[in-house]
């Protein structure tokens, strides 16, 4: 037993959040440089680097830029094992970032030095806090001319809701910018310009008020810094890590990930700070990681991660106990045992069997139809992990397919990307034709992209005008429902688990048919039973 409590105690596991293109790949790069776990760094956009980034795998995230889809990337440093899962910044990939938040134990917040706090940042926040997820606040670009440090807290409490605590301070910025004062560690790095892909060297100081800081950074620049550090003293609370573990307060780096500017400092203090893999509620009971039977969760479904072999793999957190390799374990919501012969553990893009693995890691099972997302495994026991929803679409479109020849195929495409959590499928009742409804419209481009390049199949879309998709929770035997089902059959359409879902073209419309039928209820999160 002692055994799995010292491997619970190496594991740090977390997501890094922020609006697209404040650096957030880049910076899950940079970690994985520092970690040694790469050579050399990519980035998402830049014309220096040529190389890619290492946790934008999928063809479409090369070609724009961007990333669409949630990897999980795992390293070794200072005898810690970390797993950081980069998530999706752009807004009509928020539901896969939602449910990836349910698999972190932390969080890193990445924020843009020139534009400050985004609106996709204050959505993701939000989520954090309603789950009281400890999170850290990257302040990145710093080597680009950007707002005031201090306008920037001041942005990041009155914006985000939160209660900063500075733990490194810039030392000047954009063409100004020398380096980072540590305040964690107490000590200076300082960064040369020829060494922007490598890693700088730190000088340290045990006293602020030391002449040899006036040589280095200039006295001017060395006045400002002590300044500064007096005014952070006075106005901002000491870390306290019991407040951060509760989500009360958040400590505040600043850096810049392109050049390697206050990785580190980020890096080394997350590892003293940050928590191990906690306790998670099921419907039954609540369940710690130290607990010897193995519990976990998918969170996520992705399909031809390698496109040669047209594989699905279901990414599943591990909550408590020892996953291994060849043993028995049962699928909850099907009561079925499964065996697994070849679990991975993930480098991005790179995968590599493992034998057994401990609560915090994220392993990947083949899949051949069996999981859904927000499924759970146990040894043995029955209950299910609480809180992966699915939310209503604000997009939707009727599907068609291009090439009747390749019907087989849209299908399969179809019904394996609705696995993974792209979007959602819903087929009418009174002419079983397909609606797909996503949150955000580049979904639909992901969509049929993927269709042509992974599955050899053609799609259209038609626009439809539809306002939410309500699932529906009554008692289908009743008159009202009966008189319901009548007056709204034109509307109504069964979602991929075959639950009742009735689409709905405006906010009246829902407020009218709540009016006239009180005992059938409509729901925007189809996790409703759990909610």
């Amino acid at each position: 037993m002692s055994d799995l409590i010292k491997e619970i105690e190496k594991r740090k596991t977390f997501g890094i959040i922020s609006h697209p293109d404040a650096g957030k790949t880049t910076l899950t790069e940079k970690l994985l440089l520092f970690g040694g776990a790469i050579q050399e760094a990519g980035a998402v956009k830049s014309n220096k680097i040529k190389k890619g980034a290492t946790s934008d795998f999928m063809e479409i995230e090369r070609q724009r830029g961007i990333s669409v889809a949630t990897s999980v990337l795992a390293f070794e440093y200072r005898d810690h094992k970390i797993n950081i899962l980069d998530t999706p910044g752009h807004k009509d990939f928020a539901e896969d970032t939602y449910r990836t938040l349910t698999a972190v134990d932390s969080v890193i917040v990445v924020i843009d030095v020139a534009k400050g706090v985004e609106e996709q940042t204050e959505k993701l926040v939000k989520v954090c806090r309603m789950r009281n997820i400890p999170m850290l606040v990257f302040i990145n670009k710093l080597d680009r001319e950007g707002k005031d440090a201090f306008d920037l807290l001041d942005e990041v409490e009155q914006k985000l809701g939160l209660r900063v605590c500075p733990l490194s301070l810039p030392i000047g910025m954009g063409s100004d910018f020398q380096g980072i004062y540590n305040i964690w560690e107490d000590n200076i790095q300082l960064f040369l310009e020829e060494k922007k892909q490598k890693v700088g060297d730190s000088i340290k100081f045990d006293d602020i008020n030391d002449p040899k800081i006036d040589e280095t950074i200039g006295e001017k620049a060395a006045r400002n810094l002590r300044e500064e550090l007096d005014l952070i003293q006075s106005v901002y609370p000491e870390f306290n890590r019991e407040d951060y573990m509760n989500g009360e307060l958040q400590p505040v780096f600043f850096g810049s990930a392109l050049n390697n500017f206050g990785v580190r400092e980020l890096l080394n203090a997350f590892i003293d700070i940050a928590p191990m893999p906690q306790p998670k509620e099921s419907d039954t009971r609540l369940v710690k990681p130290e607990e010897s039977t193995f519990t976990g969760f998918v969170f996520k479904i992705h399909a031809n991660m390698d496109p040669k072999h047209r594989d699905r793999l279901a990414f599943v957190k591990i909550v408590s106990g020892t996953f291994k390799r060849n043993e028995n374990y049962l699928l909850v919501r099907e009561g079925k045992k499964m065996k697994f012969s070849s679990p991975n553990a993930f480098f991005a893009d790179k995968k590599e069997v493992v034998d057994e693995s401990f609560p915090g890691d994220i392993v990947g099972l083949h899949d051949t139809g069996s999981f859904r997302i927000g499924d759970t495994l146990t040894g043995g026991e029955k209950l299910s992990f609480k809180g992966i929803p699915s939310f209503s679409p604000e997009h939707f479109r009727y599907i068609n397919n291009n090439d009747p020849l390749k019907a087989k195929q849209l299908a399969k495409g179809i019904d394996q990307l609705m696995d993974e959590g792209v979007a959602q499928l819903f087929t009418l009742e009174m002419n079983n034709r397909k609606i797909i409804g996503t949150v955000g419209a580049l979904q639909y481009e992901v969509i049929q992209y993927r269709l042509e390049h992974e599955y050899g199949a053609k799609c259209t879309y038609e626009p439809l005008s539809m306002h939410k998709a309500c699932w529906v929770e009554a008692d289908e035997k009743s008159e009202e429902f009966r008189e319901f089902a009548r007056l709204k059959q034109r509307f109504l359409a069964r979602d991929k688990y075959n639950q009742l879902v009735f689409l709905a073209d405006s906010s009246f419309t829902i407020h009218m048919t709540q009016e006239k039928f009180p005992n059938v209820k409509l729901h925007f999160i189809s996790e409703f039973q759990n909610a």
